[in-house]
């Protein structure tokens, strides 16, 4: 979907439907929604009046207007309390909109800058938040159907602006929104593509691609390097599979000057079985998302990439898949990881923090910092905050307090959970320096707590997605499958640095 701002009557645009909108408990339309109910006889007013329309956030009412002006529908949408309006209500508001009037089979659309006026909201982010909602909320994945959708895409929305003195910051705000929605959109691409089409290489070759038209550097090193690097632990978990891991590296400098260089990892697993651990059959088909913590750092390079911040940024992801085979890691097996410590696996379904631990040691080895690892890593974070919020965790409070603001402004819901050594002794081992799982009580927690061990004090927080980077419905800007969460916080994350 393309989305412009422009100057205009939105009573006067001729398009397919207009998006107007309404406070809760207002009993008389104000600014442009007053224009357009004038325009149609007192259409909305009476609507009000008759309780059909309560301005209720989400709620939605369409009008056809019979030709009174140019636009043939007019969708009157509810901004809820004008208390509680924010950037993220104008983007869930937009996306729940877009995707009405997409079954209504509208072509083209126009909006006012909703929460420009009363809302006391600017005008580039209420105009950067209208581009998220109508991109991210639009959004499906249809690579690999046959059958064209039965309702086309909006292919176009027009933000109207009522005079020249707001459309600088409105076109700001729209490219801002464009650059982070298509990169989220990249994230959700690579996460819903089936394993057979999304294997390690296949993911390394999307990253060189993204470097290559985005102007980042690129690297791969292969299982040979890996040996060299003594990576004992991303090898450990590739040996079952036929796909050879890869450990793919992107580098942006926006800042040659600085020595600094904040660091940015994410989980590859392409597919995860559990392997000799194996996991129940029923849901396995969902594990092909069991990457989306790489997914989400390879799309933020291309989002960092194209707003050019002056700061360096290194994204390290290890990808491999974790499959059951003949030569595969088995419960009791000892890894050594290229930090030389040793982890004794006990249950080869806990993979994903045995790539990380490799992968981090590697990003302490460059000297990044600070260093933020994605990944869905336990589903015992999801078992303890739902699909709501990702968990975050960090042996750096400063830089935790920045990431979860990040999240706040994308959106994004992170919540902090305890990093005490009070849980590492859950991860002693008797034959080795760590073994890679502390049990069931506390799993999310844990697990964090054996990563700590490769970053060490190197300045980090850890994002657990392994709730919230699926949904299993349509909700504002989350679409239903895999929702490229957690790349426009990083994004802002590094802005904001």
């Amino acid at each position: 979907m393309k989305v412009t701002a422009v100057t205009g009557d939105i009573t006067k645009i001729a398009t397919d439907a207009i998006i107007v909108n309404l406070f809760e408990g207002i009993k008389q339309p104000g600014g442009a929604t007053a224009a357009v109910d004038r325009a149609l006889g007192g259409a909305v007013s009476r609507l009000i009046k008759s309780g059909e329309i309560k301005g209720k956030q989400g709620e939605t009412t369409l009008i056809h207007t019979m030709g009174k002006i140019k636009a043939a529908k007019v969708l009157v949408v509810g901004l809820g309390k004008k208390d509680d309006l924010n950037a993220n209500v104008i983007r869930n508001v937009i996306a729940e909109s877009c995707r009405y009037l997409k079954k209504a089979s509208v072509k083209e659309a126009a909006t006012i800058v909703h929460g420009a006026g009363a809302g006391g909201i600017d005008p580039e982010a209420a105009a950067q938040a209208i581009t998220e909602g109508a991109m991210l909320g639009t959004y499906a994945f249809r690579r690999h159907k046959s059958k064209k959708d039965e309702n086309d895409d909006i292919n176009k929305l027009s933000i109207i602006a009522t005079d020249n003195k707001a459309l600088p910051k409105l076109k700001k705000g729209c490219e801002k929104g464009r650059i982070l929605s298509e990169a989220a959109i990249m994230a959700r691409d690579l996460d819903n593509e089936p394993s057979n089409y999304m294997t390690p290489s296949d993911l390394a070759n999307a990253a060189k691609k993204t470097a290559d038209k985005f102007g980042l550097e690129f690297k791969v090193f292969e299982k040979k390097d890996m040996e060299k690097m003594g990576m004992g632990g991303l090898l450990g978990v590739a040996c079952g599979s036929t796909q050879p891991p890869k450990l793919i590296v992107l580098k942006y400098r926006g800042n040659k000057n600085s020595k600094r260089t904040i660091g940015l990892v994410g989980k590859g697993i392409t597919f995860d079985s559990g392997g000799i651990s194996i996991k129940p059959s029923e849901g396995m088909g969902e594990m092909k998302g069991d990457m989306a913590g790489g997914a989400a750092v390879i799309s933020t390079m291309r989002a960092i990439a194209e707003l050019k911040p002056k700061v360096n940024v290194t994204a390290i992801v290890p990808a491999t898949e974790n499959m059951p085979s003949g030569c595969a890691c088995k419960p009791g097996d000892v890894l050594k990881a290229s930090n030389g410590k040793t982890i004794e696996v006990v249950n080869t379904d806990a993979e994903g923090r045995i790539i990380l631990a490799d992968a981090l040691s590697y990003a302490r080895k460059l000297g990044l910092s600070p260093v933020i690892d994605v990944a869905t890593l336990t589903g015992a974070c999801h078992v303890a905050l739902g699909g709501h919020y990702s968990g975050g965790f960090t042996n750096d409070q400063k830089i935790i307090d920045k990431v979860i603001a990040a999240g706040k402004e994308a959106g994004e819901r992170i919540w902090q959970m305890p990093l005490d050594d009070d849980y590492k002794e859950a991860n002693k081992s008797d034959v080795a320096d760590v073994k890679n799982s502390g049990g069931r009580y506390g799993g999310a927690i844990t697990a964090a707590k054996f990563l700590h061990e490769f970053i060490e004090d190197t300045p980090w927080v850890h994002i657990d997605i392994a709730g919230t980077s699926t949904s299993d419905k349509d909700k504002g800007v989350v679409v239903k499958g895999e929702t490229g969460v957690i790349v426009r916080t990083l994004v802002n994350f590094v802005m904001g640095m």
